[in-house]
This record gives C-alpha cells, structure tokens and sequence, in this order.
C-alpha cells in the first residue's frame, strides 16, 4: 500500500503553495483510495531547532560509520543524544515509511521558510539515502525565478532543495511545482504582471493534479 506524507511551510493558511500542495494530495488520494496519508503542517505544529544532543548523535553516527537508519537507535548513549532522539525517531520514521514526500514551500527571501528547514536538519544525517523515495516540491515565488529571469541567480528555494535532496538523500529526480509572481496579487508596481502570475498559477494547478494521478 503506497504512503503519501504531506507537509505545509507556508506561515499563511490560505497560501498558494499550500493550494498546489493540496491540489496534488487530493489527486493522489483519488488515484489511491487505499493508500496511506499523513499530513502535518509544520508551520502550525513547528519542529523544534536542532540542539547538542543532535550534534553528539550525529557525531556518533560519523564515528560509527553507521548508515543504517533501523539502527540508530542503537548509538544513543547520553540523556541529551535520547532526548534529541526522542525528536528524530517519529519524523524519521514518517518519512521512511512514505513512498511519495509532498512538500508545498513557499519562497521566503530567496530561500525557503525556517520551519521547513528545521524539519530537514532533524531528519537528516550523515551518509544517509531515502532512494527511491519520490519527493514532489510545491512551490510559490513574489516575482520570476525561473530560468532566464532577471533574477534567476537569486533562486536559492528550489536550487537548494533539489540539491539538498540529490546529496543528503540520494535523491536525484525531485519534481518542483511552481507558481509565480505571486506578488501581483498584492503589489500595485506589479500589477503589470497579474496575467503572467494567472498563467503560472493555472499551470501548476493543472500540473500539480496531473502528476497525483501519476505518482
């Protein structure tokens, strides 16, 4: 029976990305009536930073030469290493059972929210591979990102996730689902650039349901 983990970043509750997101989740659960879904929105219930005592298990982890994630566990030795574990093992274990991780992420200067990057320290360590977990990105931009934008260099959201994925989890074929100029919803100087975000936005809709029936 094929899992689906959903997570939210976005600080806003009525967001595009969590629009995206939930387009996808909606198609997948159609598509698989029997499968596994667990959601948590990890701005609402927020994970908590990395400590010392996720320092010392991780350095543990490297002087082990341990890439086995089942056995971790096991090289937990001090009440600060079990207390950051007593962290780690139930994210960890949410996100090893799934076979599809669906993130909906916005934008947050140039990069991506804090709570989702405190979601990725405590999962992540040394050596590591979720392969062939299949990892979807919903994504929402202020301006254009986009490969050939004016200010495509600025892009460290979706430049750093693919790249965190392909690196830490061996996981080269992460899919990103984006709209853009979202800003022109708000913004008056970007008025001008309404329809572009209306085109975008359509787009990824439509993207983001299709490829939940396809995953």
């Amino acid at each position: 029976m094929p899992t689906l983990l959903h997570l939210d970043a976005s600080a806003r509750r009525a967001s595009i990305s969590r629009e995206l997101s939930a387009a996808f989740a909606e198609s997948w659960r159609a598509a698989h009536p029997a499968g596994g879904y667990d959601y948590r929105d990890l701005a609402a219930d927020p994970i908590p930073f990395i400590g010392e005592g996720w320092t010392e298990l991780c350095d543990r982890v490297l002087a082990h030469g341990s890439t086995d994630l089942d056995h971790l566990a096991h090289l937990v030795d001090s009440p600060a290493q079990a207390a950051a574990w007593a962290v780690v093992e139930p994210l960890l274990a949410q996100v090893c059972a799934a076979d599809v991780v669906l993130i909906g992420a916005p934008m947050y200067n140039y990069s991506i929210p804090a709570a989702l990057k405190a979601w990725l320290d405590q999962i992540t360590f040394p050596r590591m591979s979720l392969a062939p977990t299949r990892f979807v990105v919903a994504t929402a931009r202020g301006g254009a990102y986009s490969p050939g934008a004016p200010k495509a260099a600025f892009d460290y959201q979706e430049r750093y996730l693919r790249d965190f994925f392909a690196g830490h989890f061996a996981v080269e074929d992460t899919v990103f689902v984006t709209a853009e100029w979202a800003n022109a919803r708000q913004d008056p100087h970007l008025a001008q650039a309404r329809g572009k975000h209306d085109a975008s936005y359509a787009a990824a809709l439509d993207t983001a349901r299709r490829l939940g029936k396809e995953y």
